[in-house]
């Protein structure tokens, strides 16, 4: 059925949460897992007041990206999952379905921050984007700040 799943990480514990999911399924399927982690590029910043300009240094956020992707794909791999990572560069959504179909994946997992109304509005949605830009099953998991730190608070509990 599935053979290969690009999981979309934006570095957030919210975004983490589809993790738990895709162990579920990726063991029985003998599933690959592809970590992609997409590095948006920033515009220069003028600093007001004098004739400096703060620029993004796009090697520092590769480096910085692939430092957060590889204990992530390190822990699928102890629970015998096949996994690797991906880090790109641009619009997020464009890159995320892009990164799909150049892997050969056959499914994207992400989560959504589940935002509606004026949030969605101001921030957009990544999660909608793909789905609309996706020509593969997308699977969407909501997940809220809230959920993540209850989650947190009963694991230290344990």
């Amino acid at each position: 059925m599935y053979k290969r799943a690009v999981v979309a990480l934006d570095g957030s514990p919210v975004a983490e949460a589809i993790i738990p999911f895709i162990l579920e399924i990726a063991g029985p399927l003998d599933m690959e897992v592809v970590l992609v982690r997409v590095n948006r590029p920033i515009p220069p910043e003028v600093i007001e007041g004098s004739r400096h300009v703060i620029v993004e240094d796009p090697e520092t956020s590769r480096i910085d990206a692939e430092e957060y992707l590889a204990p992530l794909a390190v822990e699928l791999r102890k629970k015998g999952v096949r996994a690797r990572t991906q880090v790109r560069r641009g619009q997020p959504a464009e890159e995320i379905v892009l990164a799909a179909r150049e892997t050969g994946a056959d499914l994207v997992a992400m989560t959504t921050h589940g935002r509606s109304g004026l949030g969605r509005l101001l921030f957009g949605s990544v999660a909608e984007a793909v789905l609309r830009e996706s020509r593969l099953p997308v699977f969407l998991m909501r997940v809220t700040e809230a959920q993540v730190a209850a989650r947190a608070a009963e694991v230290a509990a344990r």
